[in-house]
């Protein structure tokens, strides 16, 4: 009983724990990419003397990203040890079965000999000394399946040492994959504990000019919230304009000699039939749209956060932060229509495109490939995200979201 349930567990685990893996691996590929997207990030910071505030930022988000990659390390370590904690008890179970199996088969062949020795014809004599045909052709059938049994035992028995050597091989192969996994976490700790230096030394840094930075991060806020109220009054504005339009045409349609109301006066886009399409796709894919750049990763999050080199001081993010490699494009996360392309004083350009009664936002271009009325199809590139050479070449996008009137948080839209 206790062999088939060993074999059970054995099933169980080849068919579930290579998904577990899978999956692992999966994510540590994705942890990788965006490593290497903020480790190219640093450097592009350091080519420059200014923008050691853009730096601290990264390189918290590189010791985050090391301490998620060391976290998978550990479950990948913790999988490995299972697996060879199964493996070793899978070879001490196959080990004591064949041990009883080639004992049983043993006693099994002195038996024969002992029996052939007495006499050549004892199995002979033993079917024609029935007493009858029936009992002679039980006794010639119980002889039949001896011998069946003792083949199906060698079998067995060569099944059994084929497994232990398989399981051998296995067991080998995992503990040289523990060893390199161990390897590998050690050497990415080493390497999270030489970036939380470097991030107090940097912290150290900024404090010695933190009065100027303060300076810096209020005009910052300054702009920000001029931008944020220009992309809200550009749909409030488009919203307003399609009621207006709506209430006048159906001033002009009477009927019974009484006026149609101009609306319900609800804040929301009136969509057309294919526009109700878009709309509806949109919202299927929530959790599934691609991001607005090929490459890179989120350095601010949507939402009230601490500063993150500010002490005291809170930043409000109606959208969320993109940086990536210098050069990169912006491109349309859904299929949609232009409906605003404009710029604000201290600013780079922006972006609205509609998405049936959704809207996305895509500011800090520094040039823009569409203009207003285009329709644009999904990952089409919308023009080229800003890289400021006065904070050390940091290349971010600022994206917004809103369904009619409401902003929404674009981490819970974009594909993680």
């Amino acid at each position: 009983m206790r062999y088939r349930l060993l074999i059970l567990l054995l099933l169980c685990t080849a068919v579930l724990y290579p998904q577990s893996r899978t999956q692992l691996e999966k994510q540590k590929k994705k942890l990788n990419e965006e490593i290497r997207t903020t480790t190219k990030l640093i450097n592009q910071t350091l080519k420059s003397r200014k923008g050691a505030e853009n730096r601290l930022v990264l390189t918290r988000q590189s010791i985050k990203q090391g301490e998620q990659y060391i976290s998978l390390l550990n479950d990948e370590i913790a999988m490995i040890t299972h697996d060879i904690d199964s493996l070793e008890i899978a070879r001490s179970d196959y080990e004591n079965r064949l041990e009883y199996l080639r004992m049983q088969y043993a006693a099994d062949i002195k038996m024969l000999y002992r029996q052939s020795k007495r006499n050549a014809f004892s199995n002979f004599i033993f079917i024609v000394s029935a007493t009858d045909m029936n009992e002679g052709f039980r006794r010639y059938r119980y002889l039949q399946q001896v011998s069946i049994h003792r083949r199906l035992k060698a079998i067995e028995i060569q099944a059994i040492t084929d497994s232990i050597a398989a399981q051998e091989l296995a067991l080998s192969s995992s503990k040289e994959q523990k060893e390199v996994a161990m390897s590998e976490r050690e050497r990415q700790q080493k390497k999270l504990e030489r970036q939380q230096r470097s991030q107090d030394q940097q912290v150290k840094d900024l404090k010695k000019k933190e009065s100027d930075l303060r300076k810096k991060q209020k005009k910052q806020q300054q702009q920000i919230a001029a931008l944020d109220k220009k992309i809200q009054d550009a749909i409030n504005a488009e919203i307003e304009a399609q009621k207006k339009k709506k209430g006048t045409a159906k001033e002009t349609s009477k009927s019974g000699g009484t006026k149609k109301s101009s609306g319900s006066g609800s804040a929301s886009f009136e969509m057309s039939k294919e526009e109700k399409l878009i709309a509806g796709n949109f919202a299927a894919n929530r959790g599934k749209l691609p991001r607005p750049v090929d490459r890179g990763n989120i350095t601010g999050h949507f939402g009230v956060h601490p500063h993150p080199y500010l002490e005291r001081v809170e930043v409000n993010n109606k959208g969320i932060y993109i940086q990536s490699p210098a050069g990169t494009d912006a491109r349309a996360v859904f299929e949609g229509v232009v409906t605003k392309v404009f710029a604000i004083s201290g600013s780079n350009q922006s972006v609205i495109i509609r998405h049936g009664n959704y809207s996305t936002v895509y500011s800090n271009l520094s040039s823009v490939y569409v203009k207003t009325g285009d329709k644009v199809s999904t990952k089409q590139k919308i023009g080229k995200i800003y890289t400021d050479p006065d904070d050390g070449n940091k290349t971010e996008l600022y994206f917004l979201m809103y369904q009619d009137k409401n902003i929404l948080n674009p981490e819970n839209w974009l594909a993680h």
